[in-house]
């Protein structure tokens, strides 16, 4: 190995290294700060913890009604991302895969949808739900389309429709026509091609994407601040934003950061049980040419 390389090396170990040391002391100091008491904060923040006072979970669940932001988020989390691989995965097989009458017009919308950010659209989305909510009140009583979580769930589905059906697209345009023409050879139609024959092969793309989307679903802000208004129906990282407002003026700094480590566990945990799957490679196993 030549000195180049070995400085090179040294150089990209070193920038890991530090890369690690800045990602981790923020984490590690959340979930040290979550089992202080009060009082401990006053001192030196950096220090370690006296005790374990699990007390701070407690009164982030309950007095400040985690518990129930994390039902919601957990509820329009699983939703969104069962009505996006519902959707996603049927087209994105038949587009990348099929060539028809308006295939080139729909890989281009959904090529279009990449370049929109729902953030800058939200309020016309907003006054589209609330003027169907109008027309819901003069026909059947009551509205129905704002603080509703299935149709949060199907606003997050449309922000993540255009990405996800580019990147599961990508895969399945790599995957040989022999996979297919066998299975059209064993009787095989369609739709049974592509469940038991395609979907097992994209198994790591698909928890790719169910990751990314989990993750940007997990930690939205503003589109659930703004189309869920009722205290009830409000998801953990607007909750956790209520908790951080209302400890301005209570400086119960454990009863925060045990809020904050509760929204960071679920996708700690889910990181961790899926990141093999995330390093493999993308085909597994297949025909040789």
């Amino acid at each position: 190995m030549t000195s180049k390389a070995i400085v090179f090396k040294t150089l990209s170990y070193f920038l890991l290294i530090l890369l690690t040391v800045i990602i981790i002391i923020p984490v590690l100091w959340a979930f040290t700060a979550s089992i202080k008491e009060d009082a401990e904060f006053y001192g030196s923040p950096w220090a370690l913890p006296q005790g374990v006072y699990l007390q701070n979970f407690a009164d982030a669940w309950l007095k400040a009604n985690m518990g129930d932001y994390m039902f919601n988020s957990v509820l329009v989390t699983a939703l969104s991302i069962a009505l996006l691989l519902v959707i996603a995965l049927p087209a994105a097989y038949v587009l990348a895969r099929y060539r028809f009458r308006g295939s080139v017009l729909w890989n281009t919308m959904f090529m279009a949808g990449l370049f929109i950010n729902v953030n800058y659209i939200i309020v016309p989305i907003f006054l589209m739900l609330n003027n169907g909510d109008k027309v819901a009140r003069s026909m059947f009583g009551q509205p129905f389309l704002l603080n509703n979580i299935f149709i949060l769930a199907l606003v997050y589905t449309a922000m993540a429709l255009p990405f996800t059906v580019y990147l599961l697209s990508g895969y399945f345009k790599s995957l040989s026509k022999e996979y297919e023409e066998a299975a059209s050879v064993d009787g095989a139609g369609y739709f049974r091609t592509m469940v038991q024959v395609i979907m097992p092969m994209a198994r790591p793309a698909i928890i790719t994407i169910i990751l990314f989307n989990f993750l940007s679903f997990w930690n939205e802000y503003i589109i659930s601040m703004t189309l869920l208004t009722k205290p009830e129906y409000k998801t953990l990282p607007v909750g956790l934003m209520n908790l951080l407002a209302a400890q301005k003026s209570a400086v119960e700094y454990g009863q925060l950061y045990a809020g904050l480590v509760i929204v960071m566990l679920p996708t700690l945990l889910i990181y961790i049980l899926v990141q093999k799957k995330l390093t493999q490679g993308m085909t597994m196993g297949g025909l040789k040419g």
